[in-house]
């Protein structure tokens, strides 16, 4: 994370110090890494209010200032016709949580007959090679924190969305897109409203926002452009919960869980596709100044997303104190479960990237060097929909 000379320095300093010199490095690298300055300028004040200020862990409400310019059509046209079949197909598809799932299902998170994830999700040899050895219960115990954190982050992703969404169809250019926008502000209602319920009566754990996706998060809501809106939210948020969703949704056994995820991918895949529908002819108008800005963009925020997924709110929980930061961070990027939601996450986002046009020439060394480029070939969401991606995660299961 930072040179051997520093390295060295910081051992002497006690385990608490190395930590929080750890993270400011580790959020400096990241900012520091970002070539655009306009990309930059976009992100930093929200990467100073989440990496270093920590506003969504503050207890407290958050209010972020936005700023975007309402699109009004009075004379209701019908613009595009793939919208509209996509909007027939959300009416048709919405869901009532109160009866559609079985809210008097008996969760346990420590029964192994109905593990919330698989043996072998995490590496707890690799713990013990770092001196932390776990007896059973404690493992049980750490997989219940490792579940609940993911699921309390698809919970304020998921809030992110509800307002992007609400924002999105104010803005968007299209009226058919602003039609089939209003289902999408109900379906990210429900899914608040499922995961917390999951998460509030049956795991009885809420993790507060990662600071990563709270930048994300933040920048968005405060961003005035409403492709910018639709590519942060629709293509890179929504796309990475999609593929985390279905990884989940394969590996879990609780049923209550599992059928919960079944309802909300079929919803998260009309979302994607209305991400792609939007963005995919509009960033043929813009010129190449604006089109690059974008394409920086989108690569910045895939690494903010890949190192979203690093768990440090349950290492703060189970081991600050006790293991050094950088190792907990090598133990969870290199854990099988979890280095497969990356997989998967990312299979699913890139080649929605590649369908809009961002992943250009210009770019494809910076996604090889990272080790996104692997997933290129994958078939966007414009060619995927919900009973399909099931189908496909069953077969697999």
């Amino acid at each position: 994370m930072f040179g051997t000379n520093t390295k060295k320095l910081t051992s002497l300093l006690p385990l608490r110090m190395q930590n929080q010199m750890d993270a400011w490095f580790e959020s400096t690298k990241l900012l520091l890494e970002v070539r655009d300055p306009r990309v930059l300028a976009s992100l930093a004040p929200s990467g100073v209010r989440g990496l270093v200020l920590q506003r969504g862990k503050q207890g407290m409400p958050t209010k972020t200032r936005a700023s975007h310019s309402a699109h009004f059509d009075w004379s209701y046209p019908s613009d595009n016709s793939e919208m509209r079949e996509l909007y027939s197909r959300a009416k048709t598809g919405q869901w009532n949580s109160d009866t559609a799932l079985a809210w008097n299902t008996s969760v346990d998170p420590f029964d192994p007959a109905t593990p919330l994830l698989p043996d072998g999700f995490l590496d707890f040899d690799a713990l013990e090679r770092h001196g932390i050895k776990l007896d059973t219960k404690e493992r049980q115990g750490l997989i219940h924190s490792v579940a609940s954190w993911m699921l309390s982050q698809f919970l304020h992703g998921e809030q992110g969305a509800l307002f992007a969404a609400a924002q999105v169809t104010e803005a968007v250019q299209f009226f058919d897109g602003k039609l089939y926008g209003a289902t999408q502000v109900m379906d990210e209602g429900r899914h608040v409203e499922v995961f917390h319920r999951y998460l509030d009566t049956k795991l009885e754990k809420l993790y507060q926002v990662n600071d990563n996706l709270f930048v994300i998060i933040d920048a968005l809501m405060a961003d005035a452009r409403w492709d910018m809106k639709f590519l942060g939210m629709q293509i890179m948020v929504e796309g990475l919960a999609l593929g985390a969703f279905g990884t989940l949704y394969k590996q879990t056994k609780e049923p209550l869980l599992k059928n919960l995820l079944k309802y909300i991918i079929q919803d998260e895949a009309r979302h994607v596709h209305y991400g792609v529908l939007a963005l995919r002819d509009h960033f043929k108008l813009l010129t190449d100044s604006e089109k690059r800005e974008r394409e920086d963009w989108a690569f910045e925020v895939a690494l903010l997303m890949r190192n979203r997924f690093l768990a440090y709110e349950v290492y703060e929980e189970w081991f600050e104190g006790v293991l050094p930061r950088d190792k907990w961070r090598e133990f969870v990027t290199h854990t099988p479960g979890m280095h497969e939601f990356r997989q998967t996450m990312f299979s699913r986002l890139v080649p929605n990237l590649r369908e809009i046009g961002l992943v250009t020439p210009r770019l494809l060394p910076r996604y090889e060097k990272v080790g996104l480029l692997q997933y290129m070939t994958g078939l966007a969401a414009d060619r995927l929909d919900g009973d399909g991606m099931i189908a496909e995660l069953d077969r697999a299961a």
